[in-house]
């Protein structure tokens, strides 16, 4: 068996970064930015007003003044004209500000009586006019990489970049396998339950950014499985839940170094999730879960993750451990590095009461995984002790 750590490297260097995709700026939301962008124009391209008001010079402006209006600017309309000594320009928030005024009297601080306007409050300093290219300028670099978010999809848009280059989508294939396994909506066999794990994963890796299939399950014979992994043609990443132990159907590693599958590694010194094997097939890399549902979850959260997130070319690959207080105490871990669920909140964090890797209710109730070294002595209530929040 291997150490979590050294999983990980091993199974990085199963995968690489994947080629740059166009896609229009509607679609990018989400995507990862794959390379920089740059700002096409200045924002805003012209000096603009603030405010509604009126645009005049500012050695002029004094409390009593009196201005004779000249004409209008407005968003999408400017006044072409120059502002002339003692002539105003009404103008309004967002539109260009004429040549030859630097100063916008706010409305409220003016009487009007037709053509004709009054300071009639004190403007104060401020000019009210945002300078042209105070947003951004020309060249102004988004940088890659990132996963886009709808405050960058806003600001590309004003750079004017209507084609954003990002990482092409992991495609990962999901093959549970097992005869006691029935899709969601078929009527299960006595001795069948319900195949949950590839919902759980597809959910998770879909949220991180890569697309997902879910395969027909395999049943447990080598040519049921054979047919899935030739299904599986044309993913990035084949993972196998169940079959990847030791018992006598359990075929998954069988077949799949049958069909030309180059082992890297099978075994972690870890719980839940002792049983993951890992290798390239073809074309991809494979990674065979086990099939305990808390199992291929937590090993979804602690390797197939950080793997999606390498194929895309994020520089933070994993997340990083927080720390929290222990609300209740925990007992002396074993020899293996143990991720338990665990509820965190303000007051600190616990470890649920059942660890059975079989409980999908005890999953869904937690928010995080604690994390036990191997060994880890037994710690009271207070205790500072590492998670990841899921």
């Amino acid at each position: 068996m291997i150490t979590v750590e050294d999983a990980r490297a091993l199974l990085f260097d199963l995968v690489e970064t994947l080629p740059v995709e166009t896609v229009p700026l509607a679609e990018a939301a989400g995507r990862v930015l794959s390379q920089d962008v740059s700002a096409t124009r200045d924002q805003p391209p012209f000096a603009a007003s603030s405010m509604d008001g009126y645009a005049v010079k500012a050695a002029e402006v004094e409390l009593h003044a009196m201005f004779k209006l000249v004409g209008e600017s407005a968003a999408g309309n400017r006044f072409d004209g120059v502002v002339g000594p003692g002539q105003a320009v009404r103008i309004f928030t967002g539109a260009p500000v004429p040549e030859g005024a630097d100063f916008v009297v706010i409305q409220e601080d003016v009487d009007r009586k037709g053509d004709l306007i009054t300071i009639s409050d004190d403007p104060g300093q401020k000019t009210n006019i945002r300078p042209a290219g105070i947003d951004f300028t020309k060249g102004t670099t988004i940088s890659a990489p990132r996963v886009i978010r709808p405050e960058d999809m806003a600001l590309m848009a004003a750079m004017n970049i209507p084609q954003v280059p990002v990482a092409r989508k992991p495609q990962i294939a999901l093959i549970s396998t097992g005869d006691e396994l029935v899709m969601p909506g078929e009527v299960p066999g006595p001795d069948q339950i319900i195949a949950s794990n590839t919902f759980g994963l597809k959910a998770l890796l879909e949220r991180k950014g890569a697309h997902v299939r879910i395969l027909p399950i395999a049943r447990d014979t080598a040519s049921s499985l054979e047919t899935a992994f030739g299904l599986a043609k044309g993913a990035d990443l084949v993972v196998t839940i169940g079959g990847a132990s030791v018992g006598d159907y359990d075929l998954v590693s069988e077949v799949s170094e049958a069909l030309g599958m180059d082992r890297s590694f099978y075994k972690i010194r870890m719980r839940p999730g002792k049983p993951l094997m890992a290798g390239r097939m073809g074309d991809a890399a494979m990674v065979g879960l086990p099939g305990n549902p808390v199992s291929a979850m937590v090993c979804g959260y602690l390797f197939l993750v950080p793997l999606v997130r390498r194929m895309l070319g994020l520089e933070a690959i994993l997340n990083p451990f927080k720390t929290a207080v222990l609300t209740e105490p925990l007992a002396a871990n074993g020899p293996r590095e143990h991720y338990m669920r665990a509820i965190v909140d303000e007051n600190g964090i616990r470890a649920c009461a059942d660890q059975d890797s079989s409980l999908l209710s005890v999953l869904a109730d937690a928010n995080a995984l604690l994390m036990r070294p191997p060994k880890d002595p037994a710690w009271p209530a207070g205790a500072q002790v590492q998670y990841l929040l899921l």
